[in-house]
């Protein structure tokens, strides 16, 4: 590198150190420059000569996370040395002692903390044991796993220089894991970014689409916010209010989440826009009135949803999450949400634990994200023995929506949403939940297994003769309530686990099937149940019935697929001739690399790779390889559950892969038809699929309710164009309204 370049790239780096120091000063935190300043040249030094992928010096990795620390978090002096220092002891010779004798004990733990759960791509179990040692840091100081955040952003937002597999794994760690639990620490902006990223690496075609739709109707929704916005703006400031109107656009992430799960088209999704109204006063204690007396005022000028109103005021969501929502109906004939917030309340919205600190009074501090917190020092007293376990023990809590349950007080209990009776028993004290013998619900007699419902009135009803049995495990769908119950079965539990275990064992040995993450992936899936562990149990003591799996889970897809390869090429039907065998292609059982993109081509189609039952990709759809233990890999959608989390637990064994063009294998795809009933409109449906386009027809189930039909259809196609071509067909026939392609319909 020449002098000029030396000297560019100097300045470069100083520019952005600068930039950093600023976020830090326009902040409300003391003026600690000089130690800032003493990090910054140790870091710059210790990474000095070093590069990261993308060819930039390494310094700027540390310098960008400290800024997002800084500015996006609202951390201090010490968060921003530890960011600036977070790598030194795992990529130098420098020590953890090395840094505690320059810069103190506490940015030396920090710095400690975030070395013991280093590495963005992880290794099998070793993934799993890096996110409980992230937990273990979490519970001595929050600020670690902020730190972290910060860090798997920043690598979020330069995972273009990776090739296609690590992003994949990545990707689907962040969003398996980091972005709920940035969400969980009410770290909205952060969530929303990762969730953003990772969609952008896994679905880049479907992200640019969805970009470009939202750039093309930016104009129109800038005219809704601008027609709505005016009268309120007017009748808030008649009113006296100090306050400031906002549009919030949904995240790319949202929208496309919402297209998959209701089945509807960019068009159709109505919710796109919202307006945020933020407000301040002088004494906090007059914001929750304030609150409803925005509210009374936007009711004046347009008329309210009445279902769809959420006190966040009254019940502050776990995350410390408060605000005031109502969807009120707009000029332009849509519903619009609007969300009313104090500017304490949005600070904390969007920076979470870090604004949250700010405004604790000296007075103990009992949110729920601190309880939720306790509960996690707790779980990591008597963690699960198998790492990977724990993780999905942990994740059982992370995704849960809330629900807030009363006692016969009158107090508010926040529980995960699908928790029992003795979930609740034991979220109240340990010694009650072991002596519950059942519960009132708004004051009638249910069983421990009952499921609760946001506004519930609970009883706990307790004996001191009570004494648990191993079928509570059954009974309970919080990690706290399951910990105590395994601590106290823990002989008896392992000893059907390792039962279950056998019985699977030979279940597979069996039938010809490996005792693979894979398959044991699948079953959690048909089984509704997030651990192995439990899984294990559940067939040790006779749950489930292994009998059954070979005609649901474990159907031989692969061989048909073979068979309609024999019939298309040997004519079907007919005496078999083996010596045609002689002329079938030969296959080749290399192992596949995971540094290389694999092409899925119809050649190897069950020898080198073999289709993911769970989600059935076809070609066309974005997918990713699963390498088993014996070379075979399995082909998954990318947002899959299941690969989700393979690649959350097993990152290392993650393929990327693509299709070549399949003319000859046909692949099964569902399609879901809604309209209107008239005479003949099935036949006309069949017509198309089977006449105009030479698609064969599956299955067919089609329902008709008060003049209106819909269903789904089964279809054999070759890839997603087929899939796309037959959908514009059917949506021209008259009476048809939509059509649209689904996943998993029976699920």
């Amino acid at each position: 590198m020449d002098e000029l370049q030396v000297q560019k790239e100097n300045e470069y780096i100083e520019a952005e150190y600068q930039a950093l120091l600023n976020d830090y000063l326009s902040s409300a935190h003391r003026r600690k420059v000089a130690i800032i300043e003493k990090a910054f040249k140790f870091a710059r030094q210790a990474h000095e000569g070093v590069r990261r992928r993308s060819g930039e010096p390494y310094i700027m990795h540390p310098i960008a996370v400290a800024r997002i620390v800084a500015k996006e978090i609202g951390l201090g002096s010490t968060s921003i040395c530890s960011a600036l220092l977070h790598d030194v002891v795992e990529d130098t010779e420098y020590t953890v002692e090395d840094i505690e004798n320059l810069f103190g004990a506490k940015i030396a733990s920090i710095v400690s903390g975030l070395t013991k759960i280093s590495g963005g791509v992880f290794a099998d179990s070793t993934q799993a044991e890096n996110f409980r040692n992230l937990l273990l840091t979490m519970s001595d100081d929050i600020r670690v796993v902020l730190i972290k955040m910060a860090d798997r952003l920043h690598n979020m937002r330069t995972l273009g220089s990776m090739p296609p597999a690590k992003q994949y794994k990545i990707a689907g760690e962040t969003q398996y894991i980091y972005a709920p639990l940035a969400n969980r620490l009410g770290l909205y902006a952060l969530k929303t970014e990762l969730e953003d990223l990772s969609f952008k690496y896994e679905h880049p075609d479907k992200y640019e689409q969805l970009t470009q739709k939202m750039e093309s109707t930016k104009q129109e929704r800038d005219k809704v916010y601008e027609l709505f916005s005016k009268p309120l703006h007017d009748k808030l400031e008649s009113l006296g209010f100090k306050f400031e109107i906002h549009s919030r656009v949904k995240s790319i992430y949202s929208i496309w989440r919402k297209m998959q799960t209701k089945n509807i088209p960019f068009e159709e999704v109505y919710d796109i826009l919202a307006m945020r109204i933020v407000f301040s006063v002088d004494d906090e204690a007059d914001e929750k009135k304030t609150c409803w007396a925005i509210y009374s005022a936007i009711t004046d000028v347009y008329k309210p949803h009445p279902d769809r109103i959420r006190d966040w005021i009254s019940t502050p969501k776990a995350n410390g999450y408060e605000a005031l929502h109502v969807t009120v109906m707009g000029p332009t004939g849509q519903w619009v949400e609007v969300q009313i917030r104090s500017q304490r309340m949005d600070d904390i919205a969007e920076k979470g634990f870090a604004a949250h600190w700010k405004y604790k009074t000296g007075e103990k501090d009992d949110s729920e994200l601190e309880k939720w917190l306790q509960t996690i020092k707790e779980l990591l007293e008597n963690p699960e023995p198998n790492a990977i376990d724990f993780l999905d023990t942990f994740k059982l809590n992370l995704f849960a929506s809330e629900i807030f349950v009363f006692t016969p007080q009158g107090d508010i209990k926040t529980l995960p949403q699908g928790a029992t009776a003795l979930d609740f028993a034991f979220s109240l004290h340990t010694d009650i939940g072991m002596q519950c013998i059942g519960a009132k619900v708004n004051h009638k007699l249910v069983p421990l297994s009952y499921v609760l419902n946001s506004g519930d009135q609970v009883e706990i009803l307790t004996s001191k003769k009570q004494k648990p049995t191993a079928e509570w495990i059954n009974y309970v769908t919080t990690a706290r309530a399951k910990s105590k119950i395994r601590v106290l079965f823990r002989k008896e539990y392992k000893s059907f686990m390792n039962k279950g275990e056998h019985d699977l064992k030979s279940f597979f040995e069996k039938n010809n099937l490996a005792l693979s993450p894979d398959n044991v992936a699948k079953l959690l899936e048909h089984y509704h149940e997030t651990k192995k562990e439990t899984l294990f149990y559940k067939i040790g003591k006779g749950t489930y019935n292994l009998d059954e799996l070979m005609n649901t889970v474990f159907k031989a897809k692969s061989q048909s697929r073979f068979m309609k390869y024999w019939k298309l090429t040997f004519g079907g039907g007919g005496k078999k001739d083996d010596s045609a065998l002689l002329n079938l292609p030969i296959f080749s059982s290399k192992k596949v690399s995971s540094k290389n993109t694999l092409t899925l081509t119809e050649d190897n189609s069950g020898v080198t790779y073999r289709i993911a039952d769970c989600c059935s990709p076809i070609p066309g759809d974005d997918i990713v390889g699963f390498m088993e233990e014996d070379g075979m890999l399995v082909v998954h959608k990318r947002q899959c559950p299941v690969a989700m989390r393979l690649k959350s637990n097993y990152g290392e064994r993650i393929i990327s892969a693509v299709w070549e063009s399949h003319r000859m294998l046909s692949f099964p795809a569902t399609i879901e038809v809604k309209g209107m009933d008239r005479m003949g409109i099935l036949g006309e449906i069949v017509k198309a699929i089977t006449e105009e386009h030479a698609v064969n027809v599956n299955k067919v189930h089609l329902e008709t309710n008060d003049g209106m039909f819909e269903g789904f259809i089964t279809v054999y196609v070759h890839d997603v164009e087929d899939v796309n071509n037959l959908c514009v067909t059917l949506v021209k026939i008259n009476g048809v309204s939509s059509v649209n392609r689904v996943e998993n319909p029976d699920k």
